[in-house]
């Protein structure tokens, strides 16, 4: 509050401030009060924290370090292990010595920057580094992929409505990724996971057979796959299925895929 004087001096606004900093928090009903920081997920704690870690961002400008930062989140790269080691002790004595934070020691780290990531993001390993997404970013998308297409949950309309919407925002966040393998694999194993959606809501021998007929897979191949013993995801790996319902048919249904096809 005291270095918020030097840039506003509209005292109303100190005083809304230092309001939201003492309203504390409510968990199970019941107020607790706050005797440090901004609460969890708050509006104010990314705009205080640009405020008071701007001068971290001036001091390693000074330095001619390369650097990325969001809110209290960043990375800082350097072109050796021993750069890096030296640049960590500098960040830690200014960060907790100078502006009186507490870094997470357990979140941060020197290391490559393949093996960090950053909002979601990391960079692949090679001599010519290219963006791509973080590997816990992806596994995120499956879990949430796996709720969204659980068997018995509502209509399939209404499964393909959600898994649109969940899609469509993820795509457009991330991107700027360089790389496609993932995005390729992810599209391919979504729409599997939807037609072994499909294949116990048939439930009997007979409608899966007819199923496959009306889509104009042979008599033949219907006839051995309708009376097969294997589990729905089995199943959904099988040319019949494949032919049966293509990715074209997720396409007509405005499924959207990760990596648009060329």
């Amino acid at each position: 509050m005291t270095r918020l004087t030097h840039v506003i001096a509209d005292k109303r606004l100190r005083w809304i401030i230092r309001g939201f900093l003492r309203a504390g928090v409510m968990e199970g009903g019941v107020v607790t009060a706050t005797t440090e920081g901004t609460p969890q997920g708050g509006p104010l704690s990314p705009l205080l924290a640009n405020f008071v870690l701007d001068e971290l961002d001036r001091d390693l400008e000074e330095r001619g370090l390369r650097f990325v930062r969001y809110a209290d989140d960043g990375n800082v790269y350097v072109g050796s292990k021993r750069a890096a080691d030296r640049a960590f002790e500098n960040l830690i004595e200014i960060i907790e010595g100078k502006l009186k934070l507490k870094i997470n020691r357990a979140k941060s780290a020197v290391d490559r920057p393949g093996r960090r990531k950053l909002l979601g993001f990391s960079f692949s390993p090679g001599p010519e580094s290219k963006r791509r997404i973080a590997t816990k970013a992806l596994e995120k998308l499956k879990g949430k992929v796996r709720k969204l297409t659980r068997n018995g949950r509502f209509s399939f309309e209404v499964i393909l409505h959600d898994l649109k919407r969940a899609l469509t925002g993820w795509r457009s966040y991330f991107r700027i990724d360089q790389t496609v393998t993932a995005r390729r694999e992810l599209d391919s194993w979504i729409r599997r996971r939807l037609r072994a959606l499909i294949w116990p809501r048939w439930k009997t021998c007979a409608r899966r057979r007819r199923g496959l007929l009306e889509r104009n897979v042979s008599a033949d191949l219907a006839g051995k796959l309708s009376g097969s013993s294997l589990g729905s995801w089995h199943v959904s790996l099988s040319p019949a299925m494949h032919y049966a319902f293509p990715d074209k048919c997720f396409d007509c249904h405005g499924l959207p895929r990760l990596l648009q096809p060329s």
